[in-house]
């Protein structure tokens, strides 16, 4: 049957199995948003209130479904406000195809109205892009971006598309998507080496990252894990592979993990790296990181092997299958007496902190006070910062696919997006959105999509009135010089909650925060909670960037 370019694009949406996208409209889209409307009972658009909120969106989506998040955005600046939330999936892994519209195939190269080349500036932050110059062209493309984006070590696919090509008309037949599958590349005999390894080490570890969630391979990793009786660490985008309730879980590894993870790296003697691919802020030293032990290493990217940490073996392939692999290949093991020394340390390297006064709330206590509230299955977003680390050290995820963060770039304005497109995703899930007034400020304009679709997020503003982070790292390693890190903003964050129409609450210390939290958790509308913490909370244990455990920081003066 004949289509239009931008009918084209909605039935190979559907083809793939997309019924959400998110975006915002814009002259060179204007044939791609009318083709919208026409499959507007098949396929649901959130409508953002900038771009980079819809690309955090469709980020979010994905992170907690696991299905490829889609996001368009206009030509010039609607496609460059979506590079941030492109860079941020493709640092994390997160399967993701971008639609930007461009100027007429003959206006292109012609500095026209609104136009850039996105393709150029996005380069280095997608798996592949592509501009599509010829109708005839574009469902073959759309199909392979979305091959590309999920397939082997998943990421960001961008699609550029003049707006000729979007009204141009063509034939077009549908397909049947190709299943993907991801083949193991280690011969039996990598399997056999390596469970030989295992089968020597008197003090193994696990070390878990992202890649365990990004496969679903958490199954896998929690039945090679019970057979060897091996203690399993994760790396902050790992959290929720490995229930945090498990017998053999010590929590999270690297700069603000825990005493015990630290001392683990140092002393034993083997390390199973499983989608992971130690980066600085886990492997501080990397000459000292596991000097006393060998590492095999399991990923589906051979680009990681070797780059930042020597390894010892290495297993190539889907997680699911790799794991599967070298579970049969391994024997039953006791390693009861090294778990035991793990769980002594992390008594003796306990950081116990307490507010500076009654006119404050604890982080460490409202997020507990969350938990409480909370289901294993409910989701909670993040932005970056101190309230990011606290909520990684204290809030026990059991499944995975409920925590999402920005890991990689560590992008301060994620969390609005991110809280929108968990909701958008999971209309039956409490989603809890920790935030920092840092972060908030930076994409508070999206409390406009929260309140327009009227999704159930419960937004917490660990509200210290200053950078905490960067205000941390100025009083341990520039000499307390506060450049720049209390900017004095006098925002009331009730009262804006309540100007977009939301419900504003306010947390001023722990005596009413159970109280504040119970309401907030009661109500199926989105809410904003104001929560007072002193701009003197930090974030400890901290390994200083560089070195190891043996420099960790428990206390400040």
């Amino acid at each position: 049957m004949k289509l239009n370019g931008s009918e084209i694009i909605a039935e190979c949406l559907l083809e793939q199995g997309v019924d959400t996208v998110f975006g915002y409209p814009g002259g060179a889209v204007l044939n791609i948003y009318d083709a919208l409307y026409k499959y507007s009972d098949r396929i649901t658009h959130i409508l953002s209130s900038h771009e980079q909120g819809a690309a955090h969106a469709a980020d979010g989506y994905a992170r907690t479904t696991g299905k490829c998040g889609v996001v368009i955005a206009t030509s010039g600046p609607g496609a460059t406000n979506l590079v941030t939330g492109i860079a941020t999936a493709y640092m994390d892994s997160i399967p993701l195809v971008a639609i930007t519209g461009n100027v007429t195939n003959d206006l292109l190269a012609r500095d026209s109205f609104q136009e850039v080349d996105i393709c150029g500036i996005t380069l280095p932050v997608t798996k592949h892009n592509f501009i599509v110059k010829d109708v005839k062209d574009l469902a073959n493309v759309i199909r392979k971006a979305f091959r590309i984006a999920m397939s082997g070590r998943k990421g960001p696919v961008l699609i550029d598309i003049p707006k000729d090509v979007t009204g141009a008309v063509c034939e077009y037949e549908a397909v049947v998507p190709e299943k993907i599958t991801n083949p193991v590349s280690s011969r039996e005999q990598d399997f056999a080496e390596a469970a030989e390894m295992i089968r020597n080490a008197k003090r193994p570890m696990i070390y878990m990252g992202g890649g365990v969630v990004s496969s679903d391979a958490e199954g896998q990793l929690l039945a090679l894990a019970e057979k060897i009786d091996c203690p399993v660490a994760s790396s902050v985008m790992g959290l929720g592979g490995f229930p945090a309730s498990h017998r053999l879980y010590i929590g999270t590894i690297g700069m603000h993990g825990g005493y015990e993870t630290g001392k683990a790296t140092d002393n034993c003697d083997l390390i199973i790296t499983v989608g992971a691919r130690f980066s600085d802020r886990v492997a501080g030293d990397r000459e000292k990181f596991g000097q006393a032990a060998k590492i095999i290493q399991l990923d589906i990217d051979r680009a990681e092997i070797n780059k930042n940490v020597k390894i010892d073996k290495y297993l190539l392939g889907d997680l699911k299958d790799t794991l599967s692999l070298l579970c049969d290949a391994c024997d039953k093991a006791d390693n009861s007496e090294w778990t035991a020394q793990l769980f002594e340390w992390a008594k003796k390297g306990e950081v116990t902190q307490t507010p500076d006064s009654e006119e404050y709330a604890h982080p460490y206590y409202v997020i507990e006070a969350v938990r409480e509230l909370t289901k294993d299955s409910d989701i909670v977003v993040t932005d970056v910062g101190q309230h990011q680390m606290w909520v990684s050290q204290k809030y026990r995820f059991e499944n995975p696919r409920t925590w999402c963060t920005s890991g990689g770039l560590g992008t301060m304005g994620y969390g609005m997006g991110a809280a929108i497109g968990s909701a958008v995703a999971h209309p039956d899930r409490r989603v809890v959105l920790f935030t920092g007034d840092g972060s908030f400020h930076m994409n508070l304009n999206e409390l406009a999509t929260v309140k327009s679709y009227n999704l159930p997020v419960t937004i917490i503003v660990m509200n210290n009135t200053v950078l905490g982070m960067v205000r941390q790292w100025q009083k341990l390693f520039y000499g307390r010089r506060f450049s720049q890190t209390d900017p004095h903003r006098a925002t009331d964050f009730v009262k804006l909650a309540e100007a977009f129409g939301v419900k504003g609450l306010r947390i001023h210390n722990d005596g009413d925060a159970k109280s504040v939290l119970a309401e907030a958790f009661s109500s199926t509308e989105p809410v904003v909670i104001d929560c007072r913490i002193s701009p003197d909370e930090n974030v400890l244990p901290m390994i200083p960037p560089g070195k190891t455990v043996d420099d960790m920081i428990t206390e400040m003066e």
